[in-house]
C-alpha cells in the first residue's frame, strides 16, 4: 500500500468521522476532526505530486545524459 493511498482512506474515515460528530453534536470534536481529515486529504496530494515530480525528474536526467553521450560520439 502506498503512501498517499494510506492518505486517502484515513482522510475518507476521518470524513466520516466527522459526519458522525456533526450529527452528535459534538461540534468541537467535529472541527478538530475536519481539520485532520482535509490535512490527511491534502497530504495525499502531495505524496502524488512529490512521485510524479522524482519521475520527471528522473526522465529529464536520463534524457540529458543520453543528449551529453550523443554529443561526445
Amino acid at each position: 500500500m502506498t503512501i498517499e493511498r494510506l492518505f486517502q482512506i484515513m482522510a475518507v474515515v476521518l470524513a466520516g468521522t466527522a459526519a458522525y460528530l456533526y450529527s452528535a453534536g459534538y461540534n468541537d470534536l467535529f472541527f478538530v476532526v475536519s481539520v485532520l481529515a482535509a490535512v490527511s486529504f491534502f497530504l495525499s496530494i502531495r505524496a502524488q505530486v512529490k512521485a510524479r515530480n522524482l519521475i520527471r525528474e528522473a526522465r529529464l536526467a536520463a534524457e540529458l545524459e543520453r543528449r551529453e553521450n550523443s554529443d561526445q560520439a
